[in-house]
């Protein structure tokens, strides 16, 4: 049996749209942080946000409501 991962990670396009989607997500309750984007996902220096695992769908919606262009989800 396979464990789920802990957190999802949102990429968006520059450090002010993680700033962005941290607010949105934080105002909607969602818990985040804004970290560096880990390495073996993309080797571009950056930020991403990162959420728990079962707040992975809310968070998405919620950045889709707020009309943020996601680069990617990835889970970590």
């Amino acid at each position: 049996m396979t464990a789920l991962p802990e957190y999802v990670v949102i990429l968006v396009q520059s450090t002010s749209y993680a700033m962005r989607v941290e607010k949105l997500l934080l105002d909607a309750g969602i818990a985040c942080k804004m970290i560096p984007v880990p390495r073996h996902i993309s080797s571009d220096c950056g930020v991403c946000v990162r959420v728990r695992h079962e707040d992975g769908d809310a968070a998405r919606r919620v950045v889709e409501a707020g009309r943020v262009e996601v680069e990617g989800v990835y889970a970590v």
